[in-house]
Parts: structure tokens; sequence; C-alpha cells
């Protein structure tokens, strides 16, 4: 079993397809498939099975994935360290969306102008999944809503958000949930830690929740809202990056679940060149929050 093999194994997992996985790492298709089939002959075990036209990991694939996720990140800490600590290899760092957009292109630009040696690799994600491949091994670290108390995690904090509630434009100002009770939401799919808030918010005030219509897109959503299909949560640093956005009431929620910390976190022990060098960076650069226009009560 080599590395070069689990590095294939691993894209193809975290692809669904041997094709992605391929583009991926600028290889052929055909050499990928070779190479797994090799791997599976060594191990005499089936790593993939194929369900609805992509390629799904089968009982041992998923043990192999944790163990390969480990071995890959050994494997380029050593790489780094022997090059007298400097970074190098791959990061892979997940990402919130709406981090991705708004607070990460420029740590981005001036981490690949510090340390083009770096094959940094960005996937975004809701908050649940990003904490799977975490503790999984699959990524070297994530930003998240935090902070969080899992056990074998540590973090530092990236920057403060105000969450906030839109409406259409001519809706009454919103006090609880109560007022929006029953409208349509717009939202990200489950692990969402904001779809996770919004819940909250409307089972603390005894609210019915309306229909959960799950799109992966921030303006979608922003669309739907002034369109006058239902309600959405986001924070005020993503709606103000939104053209319409003046189509839109806004409104913050109760205490405390307006506020929320973006925290970038890792496994304990795995604080590698590669990810000190991004937590230097990030500390040098701590975001305010942006500002907007509240509704009035």
């Amino acid at each position: 079993m080599e590395l070069s093999q689990l590095r294939i194994f691993q894209a193809v997992a975290e692809t669904g397809s041997v094709t992605r996985a391929a583009e991926q790492l600028h290889r052929v298709p055909s050499n990928l498939s070779t190479r797994l089939r090799q791997l599976e002959e060594q191990l005499g075990v089936e790593l993939f099975r194929r369900e609805r036209q992509r390629l799904q990991l089968s009982p041992a694939g998923k043990v192999l994935l944790d163990y390969a996720g480990r071995l890959l990140a050994l494997h380029d800490e050593a790489f780094a360290a022997v090059q007298g600590g400097q970074p190098a290899g791959n990061f892979v760092l997940g990402t919130m969306y709406s981090t991705a957009a708004i607070h990460l292109p420029a740590l981005l630009a001036r981490y690949h102008r510090a340390y083009p040696a770096v094959n940094l690799q960005v996937q975004a994600a809701p908050s649940g999944e990003l904490l799977e491949g975490l503790l999984s091994g699959r990524l070297d670290a994530a930003l998240v809503d935090g902070p969080l108390s899992l056990a074998g995690l540590d973090g530092v904090p990236l920057c403060d958000e105000t969450l906030v509630l839109i409406t259409e434009a001519d809706h009454p100002p919103v006090r609880s949930a109560r007022d929006v009770a029953g409208r349509a939401v717009f939202t990200f799919r489950q692990g969402c830690s904001y779809r996770m808030r919004l819940e909250a918010w409307y089972a603390h005030d005894h609210a019915a929740m309306g229909r959960v219509m799950e799109i992966e897109s921030y303006p979608s959503m922003l669309a739907c809202v002034i369109g006058g299909a239902g309600v959405a949560l986001m924070s005020q640093s993503m709606l103000e990056s939104l053209p319409g956005r003046e189509s839109v009431a806004v409104h913050r929620l109760q205490s405390p679940l307006d506020e929320a910390t973006t925290w970038l976190m890792w496994r304990k022990g795995m604080l590698g060149a590669n990810l000190s060098a991004w937590v230097a960076l990030q500390q040098e650069d701590r975001l305010e929050p942006v500002q907007c226009r509240m509704v009035s009560a």
C-alpha cells in the first residue's frame, strides 16, 4: 500500500467520482482506476460501491479513509519537519460558505504569497460536515461556528459575526419567531450551524417553523426572500456583500442567538508548520464585524 494510492483513494472518496478526482490530481482517469483496483487487490476488499452514478464508500472503505487521512497528514507534517519546519506540502482547510466568501480571500492571497510551497486546498461545507472531516483527518483545519468544547480539538477565533433575519421589504418588525411563524425558511442543509441557531430561535419562542427550503447559495436565498417567498438567516457581513440587499428588511435576533464567533479549529497535536503559519497570519488580521441597517422595533 503506497501513499500515492492512498492519496488517489482519498480524492475519489471525497469527490465520489474517478473523473473529478483525476481533474483534482491532474491525472488521467484510467490511471486512477488502475491504481484503485490494485489497492483493492492488495487489501482483498471492495472499497467502493456504485450508487446512482456516484461511487460510495463500502464499510471497509470508510475504515480506510480515516487511516488514509491520518497517514497523509503525518506524511505532509514529516515532509515539512525535515525541511526545517518550513510550510510545504498539502494543507486542506475547511470553511463555512459565508466565511469563504467574505473573510477568506485576503488571507488566502497573503498565505499563497508567503508560502508558495504549500498546496492549499479549500473545501466549503456546513459546520457539521466540516467537523466530521476534521475529526476523521480529511481536513487539517476548519473554520466553523464556535467556540467548540469537543474533546481533542484546539482553536483560535477568526472573527465575530452578527446574525440577522431577512424578510421582504414591507414586512413589519420581527420581535420574536412568532412574528414569522409558519413562513417558509430558506437555509442550508442539515449540519449548518446557522440553521440550528434558527431552529433554536423558533423553539425558544414556541413558534412553528414553516417549510424548510434547502438552498446552497446565499444569493439564491436573498432572491427568494425579495420575492416574498419566505425568510432566511445569514450574517450581516454576508448580507452586506450581496447585490439586492436594499430590497429586504433586516431584523436582529434576540441575544444571545444573534451573535456568533467563527473559530479556526484543528485536532490537538496536529499543529504542524502549514497550520502554524496560517494561525500566525490569522492572528495578525483579526476581523471586525460589518454593520448594516436594522429595522427598528
